[in-house]
């Protein structure tokens, strides 16, 4: 009843989509989301202020490494 949802994976575009860590170098914000290899443009999903959400994006995604990007 009170244990962890069962997390659903979601499938995007493996061919056309990369995903990525955006990290600002000036105050350390990162936003994770996915990178269109062709155009370049970035679809930012998620924020992420800790270790715990960066898991949560890549158990979401099914991705073993993410990188980053400043």
């Amino acid at each position: 009843m009170f244990g962890r949802k069962k997390v659903e994976k979601i499938e995007y575009d493996k061919e056309n989509l990369r995903p990525v860590l955006k990290c600002s170098i000036c105050n350390g914000e990162q936003v994770a989301g996915l990178k269109n290899i062709h155009t370049g443009k970035v679809e930012e999903i998620m924020f992420i202020r800790n270790k715990k959400d960066l898991d949560r994006f890549m158990e979401l995604y099914d991705i073993s490494d993410i990188k980053k990007e400043y």
